[in-house]
């Protein structure tokens, strides 16, 4: 990874200048220095890659724990658990803005590397399919952002219009058709691609993929338009299996460790964060075997909850998920007074007061150098399943069919964390054949279909996805925290509030886009992006 992920800013300086005199070029040439047509444009490719994929804190602390994935007590993260600010709040709430901006620069460098170059057009349309995976995340958390004018700065666009989310989503779809068409396996590909390797079936199936989800946004705000491109997508050729998750790993040793463990195996993330119940609770409802593969008690003690190189308990019955909104201690909201609440661990001064609560498996999920996911074949088949369900035109596979698939892949998913991942396939057969699809009313089918997405993104640490699509389905149905001085009225956050800068920065467009937000509700936590409707 190391040799393929160079940070594209080497091209920035890549400005060579001229004169009159006759050995000036030589003279005034730095010998060390890059210009634009000697750097090799994959690289840009794999940078861009890892940065989308290696999000960390920008998505642990809010998204973990507004769906209720993950819980924890600590204050750091009272901002997802309860949604009650700190000190860190508006840094997190600028951070993905930033990484997400600064991602997309990279693409949109290679891409102008490329264009005008027919043998790298692969990597151009692979551009393009890369920036709408940034893209998408962007608008999906934000609502309407620049997107036309974006990434323009060294033009002189320093201040650009913010495009409505209809206008985004609507140029996203016909992007990726374009891209998708134009992607020839008989011309060059990539050579730093570590998502695939240069393997364009494999990007033609993320393009239809990507299509698929991108019009699963829009069903409640444009059902016609969210079918006319499922319908497409489903056409086209979407994931097949597991082989085409999108999945990066780190390489701790070289500098790119994995972000999400790093802030996880951090002293008081480690000691404090953990399943949530309501999560906990789903999965151990149907005796679902993840319980045991992804969850773990810790050894009895404070100093033991602690060491990172102790095991935990993974056995089923001793699994507990912490509840969200609440504080350690006694108090009104201390967790020691919740009605179900299991008791410390340890003695004397070695106490630990969460001690009996299920927190993620260390041995599968805080390797360093741990994988990535960001888009798997479980989410797809569920999104199919659910157009099916709708009755659209996405193939002859049913409902049900596309859920047992989904179902057991999501299952499937978590061996590629590593071997401790491992279920034996008799018992995810046995599991999916007892747990169908209820093809009764369109409802029941969307809330099962919905709520195993919500395992399925959640298991694999895919939190902004999985909070997105629990703003688009509506499922789980959750019950808000209410805790004393939130940020948003009471409610689970539906967007993240803009870069705290825009407003100086970008007063004009900033305040225009504000003006958009559905009904009037300003830029607050509790307001809702354009598609995202009741």
């Amino acid at each position: 990874m190391k040799k393929s992920i160079i940070y594209g800013a080497l091209i920035a300086a890549a400005i060579v200048q001229t004169g009159c005199t006759k050995d000036f070029d030589e003279i005034n040439t730095n010998p060390r220095e890059v210009t634009a047509n000697q750097f090799n444009p994959n690289y840009l490719l794999s940078q861009a890659q890892w940065e989308l994929s290696n999000t960390g804190y920008s998505q642990l602390l809010f998204e973990s724990m507004w769906p209720q994935v993950l819980a924890s007590t600590f204050d750091y993260y009272g901002n997802g658990d309860k949604y009650t600010p700190s000190t860190n709040t508006v840094n997190y709430q600028n951070n993905l803005w930033d990484e997400e901006y600064r991602t997309g620069s990279l693409v949109y460098e290679m891409q102008n590397l490329v264009r005008e170059n027919e043998a790298q057009s692969n990597l151009l349309h692979i551009g393009t399919i890369m920036k709408v995976m940034i893209m998408q995340r962007v608008t999906d958390v934000y609502g309407d952002v620049p997107y036309s004018e974006a990434f323009q700065a060294k033009t002189g666009i320093v201040q650009p219009k913010y495009d409505t989310q209809q206008e985004i989503y609507n140029s996203m779809l016909t992007e990726l058709e374009t891209a998708i068409n134009a992607l020839d396996a008989a011309k060059a590909t990539p050579t730093a691609d570590i998502f695939y390797n240069g393997n364009i079936t494999q990007w033609k199936k993320l393009g239809y993929s990507l299509m698929l989800k991108v019009a699963m946004r829009l069903t409640k705000v444009d059902a016609a338009t969210a079918q006319s491109w499922a319908e497409k997508a489903a056409a086209g050729g979407t994931f097949t299996d597991i082989a085409d998750n999108i999945r990066v790993r780190g390489d701790n040793a070289t500098g790119f460790g994995n972000g999400t463990v790093a802030a996880l195996r951090t002293a008081s993330d480690y000691l404090y964060v953990k399943w949530s119940k309501t999560f906990m609770d789903y999965l151990k409802s149907t005796v679902d075997p993840r319980v045991t593969v992804i969850s773990e008690v810790p050894q009895n003690g404070l100093a033991a909850n602690g060491n990172q190189d102790l095991a935990g308990d993974n056995s089923y019955a001793r699994q507990i998920g912490l509840p969200n909104g609440y504080e350690l201690g006694d108090g009104a909201r201390g967790i020691e007074n919740h009605p179900q609440y299991p008791g410390a661990t340890g003695t004397g001064n070695d106490i630990a007061p969460l001690g009996n609560y299920s927190r993620p498996r260390t041995s599968l999920y805080l390797d360093r150098s741990g994988v990535n996911f960001l888009y798997t074949y479980a989410e797809s088949e569920f999104l199919l399943a659910e157009a099916k369900a709708r009755g659209w035109n996405v193939g002859a596979t049913t409902a049900a069919a596309h859920y047992a698939n989904g179902l057991t892949a999501a299952m499937q998913n978590l061996s590629q964390f590593n071997a401790n991942g491992n279920i034996d396939n008799a018992t995810i057969a046995a599991y999916v054949a007892l747990h169908p699809l209820n093809t009764g009313s369109l409802t029941t089918q969307l809330q099962a279909i919905n709520e195993q997405y919500w395992v399925a993104t959640g298991s694999t640490f895919n939190f902004i996805e999985t909070w997105v699509n629990w703003k688009r389905s509506g499922y789980p149905v959750l019950t808000p925290i209410v805790f004393p001085n939130n940020f948003s009225n009471g409610t689970i956050p539906r967007r993240i509030r803009y870069h705290s800068n825009e407003m100086a920065q970008n007063p004009t467009n900033y305040a225009e886009a504000v003006s958009r937000i559905p009904d009037n509700a300003g830029d607050v936590f509790n307001s809702r992006v354009w598609w995202d409707r009741p």
